[in-house]
C-alpha cells in the first residue's frame, strides 16, 4: 500500500491563494449563519458551524507555521 505524500512544495503565493480561498469560504458560511439567525423558520445546521471551526483551525495552523521576515540591515521600530 502506498503512503500519502507528507511533503509539499508550495510557493508563498500558493499559500496566499489557499488562505484567501479558505477565508472567503469562512466568510460565506458565516454570512449564511447570520442570515439563518434572522429567519424564524430557518434552522442552522451544526455541520456548517463545525465546518467554520475546522476551517479557522486550519487557517491558524497555516499561520503558526509561517516564518516572518524581519530586515537585519536597518532598524524597524514598532513598539
Amino acid at each position: 500500500m502506498t503512503k500519502p505524500n507528507e511533503t509539499f512544495t508550495l510557493s508563498v503565493r500558493d499559500l496566499e491563494i489557499i488562505e484567501d480561498a479558505l477565508g472567503a469560504k469562512v466568510s460565506r458560511r458565516s454570512q449564511r449563519m447570520i442570515e439563518a439567525t434572522r429567519s424564524p423558520d430557518a434552522s442552522f445546521p451544526d455541520e456548517i458551524k463545525s465546518e467554520i471551526t475546522e476551517l479557522r483551525d486550519l487557517l491558524g495552523r497555516l499561520w503558526n507555521q509561517k516564518t516572518f521576515y524581519r530586515p537585519t540591515d536597518r532598524f524597524v521600530g514598532g513598539g
